[in-house]
Order: C-alpha cells, then structure tokens, then sequence
C-alpha cells in the first residue's frame, strides 16, 4: 500500500495540463447552444405548436397528443442534426442521484433497412423499471412498473449524443418516486396563495414564480490520490487523516489566485455548462484548501435545481479529463470548512416585481412587508420541518462546523431589519387612513433595501440578503428539490392563512390596509423568537434557543420525526404536496439511507484497520524492534535507543486500542443489523456504532505521526489538500 500512495503521488507530479477548446471567445455565440429552449423550437416547430408549448409552461395547460407528436418529430430532427443517436427520460429519483434510460432513435424496417423515429408516446412517456428505485414501501420489488412523464417546463438538452427529456418519475398507483413531483405541486402551491395576497396590492399580477440561485461548493483532488484512499473512494470522505500542519488557518486560499490546472478545469467544465444552458457567472477559491465554489445566475426554481444536478455530474465528468476527482460529500476533510450549497430564494411576479424587495411607495413597502413576514412566520412555524429536510448522514457531520450554520433553525435579518419590525411591533396604528394612502403612526419610512444593507451572517441557517433568503444549512451533496419543496409549501400555507386572517378583519368592517397591517403586527409578535442575529456558534445561543421553544435536533434520525408529525401530515393534505403515505415513505427512505452509510463507513473502517493499518504499524515496530535489539548487540546504554523504546511501546498501545474497538464496533453494528424497527436501528448506529469512528480515528492518526513516512500506506492530509 505504501508504494501504492507514492506512485500516486508521482503521477501528480507528471500531470499534463489539459487544453481548453471553447467554441467561441464570446459566450453568447454559444450559450445553451445544446438545449432545445424556446429559439429553437420557433425554429423547428410549427407556431400551434410552439403556442402550445409556451402554454403549458407558462400557464400549467396540458399538451394535446397531436402536439406531442410534432414536439417529438421537432425534438428529433434537431437532436439529429446536433449529432445524438439516443434519447432519454432524465429524471430524479429517491437515490439522490439522476436517473437515465437510453434509446436508440432508429427502428427497423420490414426491408431491412431503419429509420430514425420518435413519437409523441416516447416522448410524454416512458415505463421504467422502478422495482430497484427506493420507494419506501410504496413499490414491492416483484411489482417493477413505474412510469416517467414530461416536464415541459424544464427544455430538453444533449448530453453525450443523447437527447435528454427531464421526466417526472411516478409510481403505477400515482405516487411521487422522485424529488420532482412534490416540488412542482409545492410551486403551484405557491403560485396560487401568493397571487391571491398580490391581489391586495395589484390586481394586474397573474403568476408568482419562486427564484432560486445555488451556490455549489465543491472540493477538488487529484484523482491518482483518491484511488490511493479506500475511505474516499467507497464513502467520499477521509475516515482518518491527521490535520495537515497547514490546512486553512492563514486564510490564504480563500478568494486567492486559481491554481492552473484548476483553473483549466474551471474553463472546461463552464464551457460545457453553458453549452447546457446553465447560466454559471461566478468561480472562486473557497476557504479551505482545494475547495471551490460556482455560483449561477437565478432562475425559475424547477429548472434551478435540474441545472444543479446536471452540474453535479458534469462536473464529475469533465473533472476525469484533468485527472481530477470532485469530491461532493459535505466533510470530506476533518478539521477544516465543509461543503454546503447555499440556496438564495426569492419571488417573482409576472410584472417583474421581486416579492422580497420593498419598493418607494407605501403600497410597495406594506406588501414587502406582507411576504418578508409571512416567510419569516412560514420557518418559525416548520422550523422542524425545514431542519428535517435538510438532514443527511453527510450533513450532520458539517452542520455547526466551521462556518457552516447549526441544526438550531433561526433567521438572520440584520440590525436594520430587526429594527424595523420591532418598531412596527409596538407602534399604534391609526384608524384614519384615506383611500389612496396608508397612514400609521410611529412606523418609519422603509428605506429601499440594497444588496448590501444587510450583513451577512455565515453562522445562520436562513438569512435575509438583501432582496432574498439565503438558506445555507443544505449539504453540497444534497438535491435542493427537499428543502426548497418544504420552504415553498410552508410559505403557501402561511399566504393562505394570511388571506384567510386579513380577510375575516376586513368582513368585520376594518380597512384592508388597516387588515393588513394589524395582521402583520400579529405575526411579526407571535414568530419574533425565530430571529437572532448574534452568533449560532455559542453554548449561550443553544441555552436561550432551548428557552425560546426552537428545536435543537442535531442527528438525522430524530430530526425525521418532523415527517410524520400530526402538523405536518395536515400541513401536506391541505397543499396536496405529499400524500400521507408519500411521506412515510420518504422518512423510511430516508432513514434507511442513513444507516445504510453508516454501515459501509463501519465496514471500511474495520478493513482499513485491520487489514492496512494494523500491519503497517506492527511492520514498522518491527523494525524498531530489530533496531533495539542490534543497539544492544553492541553493547550500548539504554538512553541510546529510548526514543525507539517508547515509539515501540505508543505502537502497541495504539495498535491495541484499534483492534478493541473494531472489535466492538463490530459487535455493535451486528446487533443494530437485527433491529426491524427502520427508525430505532438508524438511531442505534448513530448513538452506539458511530461513536467508535472518532476513537478509532484518534489512535490511527496518532500512528500516522509515529509510523515512517515511506511506510505509511494512505495519502496524508498535506499531500490530499494542495493541488500540484
């Protein structure tokens, strides 16, 4: 193993930058360049047909299947002529991955000949075998029929020859096998209750679309390096590794010059993002060594999050071709930052208007007013909810971490901000307000809000920055469809609640912007305990959000619980987002996902252990053993071979610390594998399985520091961090 590691890290040293082919100096020559959006169907399709298309974008109609078809022959000819042989339904199911099915467009013909044909069918559906996908229960394995549909509202692109159609992915009896379906019922959710608040403010808005832009962070390593490392390579993050004397303490890397081979990479991978539509604007260090982040331009949520799990294996791809490996999982390094993607929501009407941005009227600022405070009352009201939506194995390990924000839900607003509602918390409201004014005493004038008027707080889990909320807690390697579903149904709920509330002060014979006002008052009193803007950090933050009533569920397995909770079971009937059994079947899902990865990273432990640890540590204190011994041979004094003595003697005790908890590791990880109970045997790994991981650890890191460098058999830390 040891001449595994420095021939790996000779391949680094030999590495050949690749070259970088753009199609064109100016991106606007080539943006979305591989994507069927609407130029080119004006191009290709008949105006019926492109009509139809718009329709069903814009407006939810369906699609006629005379349409279909000319929407497939059109998909057809243009996929050709860009050179793709195959088509697929693209779709996202419960693995947390993507999901594809390749088809050759040719058929056989009767004089043995072919032609390329695709129809309407092929194209709105397809039948996979979903049998092997999680479902939660929903699904047995003898019955394998599921079905994907046709998302018209997210463009088919080219990938690898391969025209890709991103699907829905469905089970025979209806229910939601993948992250798509429940996000697209939450924005219509959406949509509705916002538009019917709009109405108290402007009549003339229409639709009301959520706005999303990811931040992806992302760590980089030279591949040879990660094949070297088992624990990388079988659960994507180091199971040991002693910190490197330098690591990210001088905050020299962060927002430093790139290095050239990332750099190269960089290029390459946002070529072909662009090619596929995916607006990347920002690249940049990040703060621990070897860590990265690109950011996007907003877009309308659902094809957000499909462009986010398009870069994910895109960058994967592109990263092969410069020999390196993205490494995705939220700590794949101890000690240093994690990994998070930061999602950055907002609303847009079909006027333009931003929901979230107050404007220079005082009708513009009521109504900021109204959608800033039902969020903020939305996350107090489901702060469980939003916690367990963000809860992976891999996120529980950055949650609370350098800079990454803790499992206690709060809201960041800024001192301004805060200010403000607190004010308008006590002030009285007059009861003489004119028609074409709204008039309240004691209540500021809401100054226009500029990005920078807030300050940004990197220990807070959902922020206000400036026009948008920023929510920071999910993990990089994570599907922003969960939380991003869970943050827009809560928002739907408490816009319908708000009308319902407003409406019934009006009934009583209250002005609507006295309604209005008295209603957010209420809200801004009754969720005041989600906001803090101090540090999330602190042991004083975790006593006084215990006295607040905010949940403080930092694993996984409880943080679940809120799933199947009665409120929320209500919460997802009356939205129609989840039925009862769809969300039972996600916790069980995502339960079983859980301890299943703490399984393997049990497993990986104990073989590294035992079979690669254990020996290079016992082979290298044989060494010193045979060193001792001819020291004496030679008649000389013990304090000439000391040192060696007690290097002989930590070995053995270290040695013998591994073996026992591996020992007991395993029979810890036996006994949870015979729990039934998906819940009670996820807890039982994480309370009596996992513990072991960090004791383990200490005592091989300890003999990295002892063994010989030249014998040590797994790339360190020093040589994983810093790209060469």
């Amino acid at each position: 193993m040891a001449n595994i590691r420095f021939q790996a890290l000779q391949s680094v040293l030999t590495r050949v930058i690749p070259e970088i082919k753009t199609p064109s100096p100016k991106i606007s020559d080539y943006y979305a360049a591989n994507v069927f959006d609407k130029k080119k169907m004006k191009e290709f399709l008949s105006t019926e047909a492109y009509q139809g298309i718009i329709n069903s974008i814009e407006k939810g109609e369906p699609i006629p299947r005379d349409l279909a078809e000319q929407v497939a022959s059109a998909m057809k000819s243009w996929a050709i002529s860009k050179g793709a042989t195959h088509y697929t339904h693209w779709f996202q199911p419960l693995t947390g991955s993507t999901a594809e099915k390749h088809d050759a467009f040719f058929e056989p013909t009767p004089d043995g000949n072919a032609l390329e044909r695709f129809s309407g069918d092929a194209l709105a559906q397809q039948e996979p075998d979903a049998s092997s996908f999680p479902s939660g229960g929903i699904r047995n394995t003898f019955e394998a029929r599921g079905y994907t549909a046709w998302d018209p509202s997210s463009p088919a692109f080219i990938m690898a020859r391969t025209l890709c159609i991103p699907t829905v992915f469905v089970s025979y009896t209806g229910e939601a096998l993948d992250y798509k379906v429940p996000l697209l019922k939450a924005l219509n959710a959406l949509d509705k209750a916002a538009v019917d608040v709009c109405h108290y403010f402007d009549k003339s808005i229409e639709k009301v679309n959520a706005s999303l832009g990811i931040e992806q962070e992302y760590f980089l390593v030279d591949i040879a390096l990660f094949n070297a490392r088992p624990d990388l390579y079988l659960t994507g993050r180091t199971l040991f590794g002693h910190m490197s004397a330098k690591n990210q303490q001088l905050e020299d890397h962060y927002f430093g010059s790139i290095p050239e081979r990332v750099y190269t990479f960089m290029q390459d991978m946002e070529t072909e993002a662009l090619l596929l539509g995916i607006p990347l604007k920002t690249r940049h260090n990040e703060v621990a060594p070897s860590q990265f982040e690109c950011a996007p331009i907003y877009e309308e949520i659902n094809l957000a999050i499909d462009h986010n799990q398009l870069l994910m294996d895109l960058m994967d791809r592109v990263a092969k071709r410069h020999n390196f490996k993205v490494l995705l999982h939220e700590k794949p390094y101890a000690g240093i930052n994690g990994s998070g993607k930061h999602n950055n929501w907002s609303m847009i009407t079909n006027t333009g208007k931003n929901l979230l941005s107050p404007g220079k009227t005082p009708k513009n600022n009521l109504m900021f007013l109204a959608f800033f405070v039902n969020t903020i009352r939305a996350v107090y009201e489901h702060a469980d909810l939003l916690r367990a939506s963000i809860a992976s194995v891999n996120n529980d390990h950055r949650l609370g971490a350098n800079e990454a924000p803790p499992a206690i839900i709060s809201i960041f607003l800024g001192s301004q901000l805060s200010d403000l509602l607190d004010e308008i918390e006590t002030s009285r409201i007059s009861k003489k307000i004119k028609d074409d004014a709204l008039l309240w005493q004691g209540i500021p004038k809401i100054p226009q809000i500029l990005k920078d008027n807030t300050d940004r707080n990197r220990t807070s889990p959902f922020a206000f920055t400036g026009n948008k909320f920023e929510l920071r807690a999910v993990g990089s390697s994570a599907n922003s469809a969960s939380p991003m579903t869970v943050l827009n149904v809560i928002v739907a709920d408490q816009l319908k609640k708000f009308k319902y509330d407003v409406d019934k002060l009006i009934k009583k014979g209250e002005k609507k912007d006295v309604a209005l006002l008295i209603v957010i008052k209420r809200y801004i009193k009754e969720s005041k305990n989600i906001r803090f803007e101090g540090n999330g950090y602190s042991e004083d933050w975790e006593k006084e959000a215990a006295l607040r009533g905010l949940p403080n569920i930092k694993t996984t397995p409880k943080a679940l619980d809120a799933l199947l909770s009665d409120k929320t079971d209500l919460l997802f009937s009356e939205t129609a987002v989840f039925t009862k059994r769809e969300a039972h079947a996600r916790h069980e899902i995502l339960l079983e996902a859980f301890y299943k990865k703490l399984q393997i990273e049990a497993r990986v432990i104990g073989e590294l252990g035992v079979n690669i640890i254990i020996p290079t540590a016992v082979t290298y204190q044989s060494k010193l053993v045979q060193n001792v011994q001819g020291l004496k041979a030679l008649g000389l004094g013990e304090e000439t071979y000391k040192a060696q003595l007690e290097i002989i003697v930590k070995i053995s005790e270290h040695v013998s610390f591994i073996k026992g908890d591996i020992d007991r590791m395993v029979a810890e990880r036996k006994k949870a594998n015979n729990i039934e109970d998906l819940r009670e045997k996820a807890i039982v790994y994480d309370e009596k399985v996992k513990p072991f991981f960090q004791a383990i650890r200490y005592h091989v890191d300890k003999l990295e520091q002892l063994v010989d460098d030249s014998e040590w058999p797994l790339p360190k830390f020093r040589e994983l961090l810093f790209i060469k």
